[in-house]
């Protein structure tokens, strides 16, 4: 069976590297991406390997690069959001057999909530009966 590429998931690296993407906002330049990989994410990665990591978000139309002047930038196709919403998806459908239900009781166990998130999740849960 085929994987189309809209429905590969990203590597480890190529995450980090996305992530740094959708942080910058707006279209952010490869030297400027580079600094921001190695500032805020601790990834010192060479140029060369950043360079062939965006060949592969664009493969898995991820991103687009252009050239504006001397410089090339990078344009994020799909938004965090909608990534994040599918990894959700997948995540539930895999660790906890579709279950939602089975997910928070999973996040329950896993982490003491406070009131305001307690509060924060009963809200998100009764605007879905709406």
């Amino acid at each position: 069976m085929e994987i189309k590429k809209q429905e590969r998931n990203l590597s480890a690296a190529e995450t980090v590297i996305m992530k740094a993407i959708w942080d910058a906002k707006e279209d952010i330049a490869v030297p400027a991406l580079i600094e921001l990989l190695r500032t805020d994410y601790g990834k010192d990665y060479a140029k060369t390997t950043v360079v062939t990591f965006l060949l592969h978000l664009s493969d898995k139309d991820f991103i687009t690069t252009y050239r504006q002047g001397r410089l090339s930038y990078v344009h994020a196709l799909k938004s965090e959001v909608a990534y994040r919403e599918k990894l959700a998806r997948e995540s539930v459908d895999f660790w906890f057999e579709g279950n939602p239900a089975k997910l928070v009781s999973g996040l329950c166990h896993a982490k003491k909530f406070t009131k305001k998130e307690v509060k924060e999740i009963r809200e998100i849960l009764d605007g879905l009966d709406n």
